[in-house]
C-alpha cells in the first residue's frame, strides 16, 4: 500500500493525499509537480527512476488506511538539472 507521504522532498510543499500534483517514483520518493518538472526533469534524484502522478486514494479507504505523516525533506539532493 502506498505511504502517500505528506510533502515534497525538494521544497517541503504540503501534498495532501488528494493532491493531483504529487509525483512519485517506484520507491515512493515524493515531489510536487513543479520540482519534478522544473528542477528534476521528471527523474528521481534518489534512484534515477521516472516521476509519475501519485494515485489518489478514495476518501472511504483513506479513513481506514490513512496517509503517512512522516515528512522527508532533502533539498540538498534536488539541485537544478542543466
Amino acid at each position: 500500500m502506498l505511504q502517500m507521504r505528506p510533502g515534497c522532498e525538494c521544497c517541503d510543499r504540503d501534498l495532501p493525499p488528494d493532491d493531483a500534483t504529487a509525483r512519485i517514483c517506484s520507491f515512493e520518493c515524493t515531489f510536487c509537480s513543479d520540482c519534478a518538472d522544473k528542477r528534476l526533469a521528471g527523474r528521481c534524484p534518489n534512484c534515477g527512476g521516472e516521476l509519475l502522478p501519485r494515485p489518489r486514494r478514495a476518501a472511504d479507504k483513506l479513513a481506514k488506511f490513512p496517509a503517512s505523516t512522516t515528512r522527508v525533506f532533502k533539498p540538498e539532493g534536488c539541485a537544478r538539472t542543466p
